[in-house]
């Protein structure tokens, strides 16, 4: 573990104290699994965009066909 300083507004710092409370929980230690779980959410998301731009691109239409509507690729 590392010790980090950190300076947030009166308001941020109240209602961080309160979450930890109902989380039963020190400001500290809640603050620390915030941040975990903001990385962990980074990380995943890089990695699904990596996934889908790794794939090959599809043809949305057959040649000589108009491009489908908006609607239709989106479900709509």
């Amino acid at each position: 573990m590392r010790n980090v300083t950190i300076v947030i507004a009166e308001d941020v710092a109240r209602w961080a104290r309160i979450r930890a409370a109902e989380r039963d929980t020190s400001v500290s230690r809640f603050i620390g699994e915030v941040l975990r779980e903001h990385m962990a959410e980074e990380r995943s998301y890089k990695t699904a965009m990596q996934e889908y731009l790794s794939q090959p691109a599809r043809a949305l239409r057959q040649p000589g066909q108009a491009y489908p509507h908006r609607a239709s690729l989106h479900d709509r």
